[in-house]
């Protein structure tokens, strides 16, 4: 029989409200970076803040993963273990590192093997397994029967890849051209966006052969290959973007929510890894937010078209092409709706170039200054979506624990159980006079108990008699009593 195996989605947080977002919007852990000593030293967060993201994810058993994943000076070994301590000391499940020597001080932590460490072989995990680490985050080169062979060599290390997310030009991020050319190490969290850069690439005369951005790659994108993933023994699927806003966020983690969950009602051998029910105000859709435009990377192998040549920036969605052009109007085969305030590129030979849109009208479009370049057959993208924006603002999502109430009579009184369905449960036990009830009270008694306003619960059943008589305001405080003890 096969044994169940729990996946984690694991998504990004630039601080402790995206990593609510990300929580609300279906994520099974948040990695967040520490104060010091991440690989993006602009995302921040102090001990407190990191502690509030773990009081919010305790219901839900959502995992928080703290990024120490620089290379560490002599004279810093200190305050990073010092800082880890503190941390775990605030409830943080693991902490994602690079250096070595931090590693070794604060091998009794739970610790997870950075990408950064170049885990490509079967070898490299095995080693980092020894060395105590309880997690590995593969490199991002790596084919699905590379991860496939390193799962079946080393089964029992839990494997965490990348689904989605910007790509680094160097293997595992290990980039040393920031630091050479800027002196700014990317290995210190201070990258410098070197492939992001437009270049000339020239041959030995001085001849130029070709113009762009030729190091800035493309994002990656494998939600079609979450199964395949995890058959190939990934545990953990990895969504990049700790600089990202929250709107990003939300949408992108509840994208890869939904396409997980449907796998997981076809194989019941996979199973996520927190609970709670997500309700969403939105359709996610990752073409409408930030992309430079997708790949899959190295998965199914070596490919073209992994690089955009034209921008760093994000393109956007593709929404149709240039029908016509007459007077102050852009007319577009598209089967896209577009608004208002819309931003729309496009490659200008070679260039990119944009307009807003100042008003639309079905498929007919005005923008403020009519763009130059554009002609019948121009492909355009779509890089800023005012109504998707509009979907993303406010609370967007509701993540909700299903619970079993059941009231029984007991002794002297009665008891209350509140059972989730992972089979953790809160039971109290209150003295009080049987009063027989003079009609049925079943239905009182489930209103009363499903009344669970702003916790992280909602009430899916409730088991009781109805044959005796309790006050609502009785009912009221041992509800809240027995939710207490969760």
């Amino acid at each position: 029989m096969t044994s169940t195996r729990y996946i984690e989605l694991l998504a990004p947080a630039r601080n402790a409200q995206t990593a609510r977002a990300a929580i609300d919007h279906g994520a099974d852990a948040v990695y967040i970076g520490a104060a010091r000593y991440g690989a993006r030293a602009a995302a921040g967060n102090s001990a407190d803040d990191i502690a509030e993201v773990v009081r919010y994810t305790r219901p839900f058993g959502v995992k928080v993963y703290v990024t120490l994943n620089t290379l560490l000076t002599d004279s810093e070994l200190d305050e990073a273990e010092q800082l880890a301590r503190e941390l775990y000391g605030r409830g943080v499940d693991a902490f994602i590192v690079q250096d070595e020597r931090l590693a070794e001080r604060i091998k009794d932590l739970p610790l997870h093997s950075s990408t950064q460490m170049d885990n490509r072989t079967a070898d490299d995990v095995r080693r980092r397994q020894e060395d105590g680490y309880l997690q590995t985050v593969l490199a991002r080169e790596l084919t699905l029967e590379e991860i496939r062979s390193i799962h079946e060599a080393v089964p029992d290390m839990p494997l965490e890849v990348f689904v989605h997310g910007a790509v680094c030009v160097s293997y595992s991020g290990r980039c040393f051209a920031s630091e050479v050319c800027y002196g700014r190490s990317a290995n210190r969290g201070e990258c410098a966006q070197f492939c992001r850069m437009p270049y000339t690439l020239e041959d030995a005369e001085g001849n130029a052969l070709v113009t762009g951005h030729l190091l800035s790659m493309r994002d990656m994108k494998r939600s079609d290959e979450l199964e395949r993933l995890l058959d190939a023994g990934v545990s953990s699927l990895k969504i990049e973007g700790r600089l990202k806003d929250e709107a990003y966020v939300k949408n992108v983690t509840a994208w890869y929510r939904q396409r997980l969950d449907a796998i997981f009602r076809r194989r019941s051998e996979y199973r996520r890894s927190s609970q709670g029910r997500v309700e969403l105000s939105f359709t996610p859709d990752v073409e409408r937010t930030f992309q430079r435009g997708y790949t899959n990377y190295f998965l199914n192998g070596r490919q073209k078209g992994m690089a955009c040549l034209l921008t760093p920036k994000s393109m956007g969605q593709r929404v149709g092409t240039v029908k016509s052009v007459r007077g102050g109007c852009i007319v577009v085969a598209s089967l896209c709706s577009f608004s208002n305030g819309d931003g729309l590129c496009y490659d200008a030979g070679g260039r990119l170039a944009g307009f807003r849109v100042n008003r639309a009208e079905g498929n007919h479009l005005y923008p403020h200054v009519m763009p130059e370049g554009l002609r019948e057959g121009t492909v355009l993208y779509r890089n800023q979506d005012m109504a998707m924006e509009r979907a993303l603002e406010g609370r967007t999502a509701v993540r909700k624990l299903p619970l079993k109430w059941t009231l029984d009579r007991e002794g002297d009184g009665f008891t209350l159980t509140a059972e989730l369905e992972d089979g953790r449960c809160a039971r109290e036990h209150f003295p009080w006079e049987k009063q027989p009830a003079r009609s049925d009270q079943s239905g009182s008694i489930a209103e009363t108990l499903s009344r669970l306003g702003d916790t992280p619960y909602e009430s899916a059943e409730v088991r009781c008699s109805g044959e005796w008589f309790i006050p609502r305001s009785i009912l009221t405080e041992w509800r809240r009593r027995t939710i207490e003890k969760f």
